[in-house]
């Protein structure tokens, strides 16, 4: 690699353990003979546009650890889509503080941003090398086996529905269901993560609704009629982005970002939650609730993962490593190296930036229970070590 500066960003939805992938390259990088400084781009790359940079040796270093312990984005986010006109300034920028090593931690979108700008500064002679550090909760990112991020929000989704269902099952009298809808576009892994929350049969969640599957009206008031039936009340999660058979989104929002991802129940619209909760109101007369936490699911120190941390920052210590080696137009992956049934283990692997920004990475079939309106117990095997232990309430009989 070339000596010089380096500089790092953060794009897109926040996590409660991106700024623990920050502090990863920052210390890394300021530790290392081959790297100068680190600059942070503050609001993503706008910064580098708008010259808005942080000169992290500058930055005490009981800060920058604390970081490892902080939720959201600490150098503040952006959604910029990049035009053609933005790579000139942004590689004049780039060689004014003589950056050769571009960071950024994100997903798809963030992915496609590196490969752009490290491609575009080559093409204009300059040497630069730009690797990834995967970020996003709806864990489907192409390449890897989960996300940072990503088990810290399995569990916010999990701990939300072991006490939500305690609540619906004592209150089934007043509110006969509750529906719980988690972010996630296109990827059934966070609705998914709910069914950690059972212990024995009949426990919430009873229903839950994939993106990967058509929302079948019919069969699914079928199956919540029967499980109130036999349970009194009716536990569902929901992704966000669920959709009917013809593809159109069950919210009502027809908006879209700059990057063509749908809004859902933005601009005025109607989230999946309330449609369904409209559905069975019609349908059954009953009261119920739903339960829409946005963003709080994304940045909840509370229940971060002390496994999360760990493997953030491992992330962004092995972006810098590789990036010193010579790496680049790469992606950190996190690979499990434990098989089946043993303690979990994992390491550290790579993934090209160009085929992590065209690829989702749904949940696969074998995850996905036959009725399509819930999981299987290999789902259950990949999430519960990344989640961890999940408190046990008692249950007057």
């Amino acid at each position: 690699m070339q000596a010089g500066n380096a500089i790092v960003g953060q794009s897109g939805g926040p996590t409660s353990v991106i700024n623990a992938s920050l502090a990863g390259v920052v210390e890394t990088a300021l530790k290392s003979k081959k790297i100068e400084t680190i600059y942070g781009m503050r609001f993503g790359i706008e910064g580098v546009l708008d010259n808005k940079l942080l000169d992290f040796s500058k930055v005490d270093s009981e800060v920058i650890k604390s970081l490892k312990q902080t939720p959201s984005s600490a150098l503040g986010s952006s959604r910029l889509k990049l035009q053609e006109e933005h790579f000139a300034p942004i590689l004049k920028r780039l060689k004014q503080k003589n950056i050769r090593n571009f960071f950024m931690i994100g997903g798809n979108d963030t992915m496609d941003t590196i490969h752009r700008v490290v491609e575009y500064a080559r093409n204009n002679d300059w040497e630069m090398s730009g690797v990834g550090i995967c970020k996003t909760v709806d864990n489907d990112l192409f390449g890897t086996d989960h996300t940072p991020g990503f088990p810290s929000a399995a569990k916010y989704v999990a701990l939300s529905i072991l006490q939500g269902g305690t609540l619906a099952r004592d209150m089934q009298r007043v509110d006969q269901f509750v529906i719980f809808q988690t972010v996630g576009r296109s990827a059934g892994w966070l609705p998914a993560a709910a069914a950690a929350a059972r212990r024995k049969a009949g426990d919430a969640p009873h229903i839950i609704l994939l993106p990967e599957r058509p929302f079948q009206r019919q069969e699914f008031l079928d199956l919540v009629k029967n499980t109130h039936k036999k349970h009194g009340f009716v536990s569902i999660v929901c992704g966000e982005g669920i959709t009917n058979p013809d593809g159109s989104p069950v919210s009502a929002s027809g908006t879209t970002d700059k990057f063509g991802n749908t809004e859902f129940g933005a601009m005025g619209g109607t989230s999946a939650a309330m449609i369904l909760h409209r559905i069975l109101s019609d349908e059954f007369g009953w009261r119920g609730e739903f339960q829409v936490t946005e963003s709080l699911q994304m940045a909840a120190a509370d229940r971060t993962v002390p496994l999360d941390i760990k493997e953030a920052y491992g992330c962004g210590k092995q972006a810098v490593q590789l990036a010193i080696k010579g790496e680049s137009g790469v992606m950190v992956t996190i690979e499990r190296t434990s098989k089946r049934g043993e303690a979990y283990k994992s390491g550290f692997g790579t993934a090209p930036l160009s085929e992590v920004a065209n690829h989702e990475r749904p949940m696969p079939d074998n995850f996905i229970a036959k009725n399509g309106m819930d999981v299987t117990k290999a789902f259950l095997d990949y999430v519960n070590p990344l989640i961890g232990e999940l408190p046990v309430y008692t249950r007057l009989k």
